[in-house]
């Protein structure tokens, strides 16, 4: 069997411009590419998280949710940079000695997660 792996996660971006800023704060993740209003990939360690515009997405696409991993120590100064930036918290899961996942709106109302191995580990 083919070995697969994710290349790219994206969301469906009705302001580019916004979801974009908010990505850029809230996580601090550098743009990698961007091809005017239609597509804006950041640029992660070892796959990809977009944006795409309705023009450019899979046609009736709906729903992904990325989940970043962030060190266990940045978990409370990535949350204060979400809300700075717009987000909106939902909810927070510890998994004890497996880590904390916490759940996110972004302004456009998409849920992405932030995970972070617990330092116990």
């Amino acid at each position: 069997m083919a070995e697969v792996d994710v290349q790219t996660i994206y969301f469906v971006a009705k302001d580019m411009a916004r979801l974009e800023d908010f990505y850029a704060s809230a996580l601090g993740m550098p743009v990698q590419f961007r091809d005017e209003n239609k597509w804006t990939q950041f640029r992660l360690p070892r796959s990809a998280f977009a944006l795409s515009s309705v023009e450019e997405a899979a046609e009736g696409a709906v729903g992904a949710v990325p989940v970043f991993q962030v060190a266990g120590e940045a978990q409370d100064e990535v949350r204060q940079k979400i809300l700075s930036a717009g987000g909106q918290q939902l909810a927070q899961r510890d998994m004890g000695t497996h880590g904390v996942v916490t759940t996110y709106l972004d302004p456009e109302e998409n849920i992405f997660q932030v995970f972070s191995k617990s330092s116990t580990r």
